[in-house]
């Protein structure tokens, strides 16, 4: 009992050493970079919003039934500041249509660019290179990036997978606006969408040296009844070890995209 006693005063000394050091940490004040939050670093995000913005209960995916457990959709809470996303009447059909044609549907699974908010919070981390002048962010998934324009504001020139980016600093939030979108996005695996009228502003916030606070406000007046922003934290990974590495998916997706051409020729659908 004595040598229970003793291990359990250790570890709750272990314990409140390492809330001590968390706390000190949190404490910590972000570095600068001529003047401005230092956002330089790996970043990613730890929820489960790339499956669906909204609350959403722990799911069986019925059709990959071989892989048990692993093919399951983790329980998650809504990131939505408002709950739910207002959409018009009709773009709520649509976005039902939308599930039902997971995944075949989704524009991840044909190795598409993700599109703005949706590269944020992929299951992938993300790089952030901030200097002078514009600032970069690179995705692992597809290759992805997008340049902030820090600098030379201007409207998009063509509607794109990623949009048009412009920045500029609000005192210490970092905020950008995106447009110029093709309209071909989806928001998550659970069919939420837009069209290509979307304005996203993202605010970062870097609160510590490990910990961003992200928010974006959707709007588009021909999918949703007014604004509506996300909001999570992105979390520092302080690895020293760590690299980006690229997620090079386009030949995952060929059989996908050609599979009536890839199939041997007596497996080939006749007409």
């Amino acid at each position: 009992m004595r040598n229970r006693l003793a291990g359990a005063v250790a570890a709750a000394l272990a314990m409140a050493a390492a809330a001590g050091t968390v706390q000190a940490q949190d404490n910590e004040r972000p570095e600068r970079l001529l003047g401005k939050p230092n956002l330089n670093g790996i970043w990613q995000a730890l929820n489960t919003a790339y499956w669906n913005l909204e609350a959403h209960s722990a799911e069986q995916l019925e059709d990959f039934w071989q892989m048990g457990a692993i093919a399951a959709i983790p329980a998650g809470q809504s990131v939505v500041r408002e709950g739910k996303i207002p959409y018009k009447p009709e773009a709520l059909k649509q976005r039902e249509e939308n599930r039902k044609s997971w995944p075949e549907a989704d524009p991840e699974a044909k190795c598409y660019m993700p599109g703005i908010p949706r590269a944020t919070y992929m299951p992938f981390p993300f790089q952030i290179f901030q200097g002078e002048g514009d600032i970069l962010m690179v995705y692992p998934f597809a290759s992805t990036n997008r340049v902030i324009n820090m600098v030379e504001h201007q409207e998009a020139v063509v509607d794109t997978w990623m949009g048009y980016s412009n920045g500029r600093w609000e005192g210490d939030t970092l905020v950008v606006e995106t447009t110029g979108f093709n309209g071909q996005q989806w928001l998550d695996r659970a069919g939420n969408f837009h069209s290509n009228q979307l304005k996203v502003t993202e605010r970062f916030t870097l609160r510590t040296p490990y910990h961003i606070w992200y928010e974006a406000t959707l709007e588009d007046p021909v999918t949703y009844e007014r604004p509506w922003t996300i909001e999570m934290m992105l979390y520092r990974i302080i690895d020293p070890n760590f690299q980006l590495l690229e997620h090079k998916c386009v030949p995952f997706a060929d059989m996908l995209l050609y599979h009536d051409l890839l199939l041997p020729q007596e497996q080939q659908p006749q007409n």
